[in-house]
C-alpha cells in the first residue's frame, strides 16, 4: 500500500494590518481585550472560543467593559442589530476620544452596541486602497479629475478617509444622519475640510441604481453591508435577498480599469460563496483577479481573531 503525505491546510485570511494606537491584547471565553490609544476596552466576541493568555488581574485593568442587555420581548432596536445585541459600557470614563493613525484622527464612542465606531481589521483593505491610488496616481491630479470611489454603506468613514488621502475622489453614502455626522467628526480629527468628502444620506442600494442611470462610473466600490437594515425612508435591505443584485449592479459602475472589495460580518454563508458571486462580473475576463478569505487581528501572542469574511475583485490592476 502507498501512502502520499498532503500539505498541511492553513487558514485562508488576509494579513492584518497594524493600525497605529491599536492592539489586540488578548481573546478567549468569548471576549476580546483591546487597547485603542490610551484606553483598554473588554467587551464580548463570540468567535473567541479559545482560552484567555492573560490572567484575570490583567482583564480587570480594562477602562471599559460591555455589559449585554438581556433580549426584552417587542423591544426595538436600530436597523441591523439584531434582538439582545445592545447594552452599556462600564467604566470611568465613557467620553468619546481619537486614535491617532499617521495623519488621520478617529473620533471613537461607546456605543450601546459595542461597536466604538472603528474596525482595526479592515486595515489591510485600507493599505491596498493607498497601494491602488498609487497606480492610479491620483495624488498628482487636482480634486474632480482624480479617479472616483464610491464606499456604499460607508459607517463613520475610515476607509473614506484613508482613501481621500490615497488620492481618490470619494462618495460616501449611508443611510443614518447620525452617522454622517460622526464622519464630519473624523474630517475634522484628521484636519481635513468638511467638503473633503461627497457626504450622502440614502439608501445605498437605491443611489447604485441610480448612478447606473446616470452613466456615472467610479475605479473603486467599497462594500460593507449589514445583514439587515433600512434605508432614510423605509427601503428594507437584507442581504441574503438583494446582495446579488446589488453586486450586479456595481458591475455596471466599474470603470474598465477597476476594483471593489466586499466586507460582511455574522453572515452564515463561505467566502467561495461570495467568490463565486463577484466571478459573474466579469466571466472570462482575462485580466480579472478574485480573492476571498477571512479578515482578522493579530494579538500579541500571535494568535488571530477572525472579525469576517471580504471578497476583493480587480480588472486592469
Amino acid at each position: 500500500m502507498q501512502s502520499s503525505e498532503r500539505a498541511p491546510l492553513e487558514p485562508a485570511y488576509f494579513p492584518p494590518v497594524p493600525i497605529d494606537g491599536y492592539e489586540l491584547v488578548d481573546s478567549g471565553a468569548g471576549w476580546k481585550l483591546e487597547r485603542f490609544g490610551d484606553r483598554l476596552l473588554a467587551r464580548p466576541d463570540p468567535q473567541a472560543l479559545w482560552n484567555r493568555r492573560l490572567d484575570e488581574r490583567e482583564w480587570s485593568r480594562a477602562d471599559l467593559t460591555f455589559e449585554r442587555d438581556e433580549a426584552q420581548p417587542g423591544a426595538r432596536v436600530p436597523a441591523g442589530i439584531p434582538q439582545g445585541k445592545g447594552g452599556r459600557w462600564k467604566g470611568r470614563d465613557r467620553s468619546d476620544w481619537v486614535l491617532e493613525h499617521g495623519p488621520l484622527g478617529f473620533v471613537l464612542k461607546p456605543t450601546a452596541f459595542k461597536h466604538v465606531g472603528l474596525f482595526p481589521e479592515q486595515a489591510t483593505n485600507w493599505r491596498l486602497i493607498e497601494e491602488y491610488g498609487e497606480r492610479f496616481g491620483g495624488q498628482d491630479r487636482p480634486r474632480g479629475q482624480r479617479p472616483k470611489l464610491l464606499n456604499l454603506f460607508g459607517y463613520t468613514g475610515a476607509a473614506s478617509l484613508v482613501a481621500h488621502r490615497a488620492g481618490f475622489d470619494v462618495t460616501h453614502v449611508d443611510a443614518s444622519r447620525t452617522t454622517l455626522g460622526w464622519v464630519k467628526e473624523n474630517l475634522e480629527a484628521s484636519v481635513m475640510p468638511p467638503d473633503a468628502l461627497r457626504l450622502i444620506l440614502d439608501d445605498a442600494f437605491a443611489f447604485a441604481k441610480r448612478e447606473v442611470r446616470r452613466e456615472n462610473r467610479y475605479a473603486g466600490v467599497l462594500l460593507d453591508p449589514p445583514h439587515y437594515g433600512r434605508g432614510p425612508k423605509g427601503e428594507k435591505w437584507q442581504l441574503e435577498d438583494k446582495l446579488a443584485e446589488l453586486v450586479g449592479t456595481i458591475g455596471q459602475l466599474l470603470e474598465p480599469k477597476s476594483f471593489c472589495m466586499l466586507s460582511t460580518y455574522a453572515v452564515g454563508y463561505s467566502p467561495l460563496s461570495f467568490w463565486n458571486l463577484f466571478s459573474d462580473l466579469d466571466p472570462g475576463g482575462a485580466d480579472v483577479t478574485i480573492e476571498a478569505g477571512e479578515l482578522v487581528i493579530e494579538e500579541r501572542s500571535g494568535r488571530h481573531l477572525p472579525c469576517g469574511f471580504c471578497t476583493r475583485w480587480r480588472r486592469g490592476l
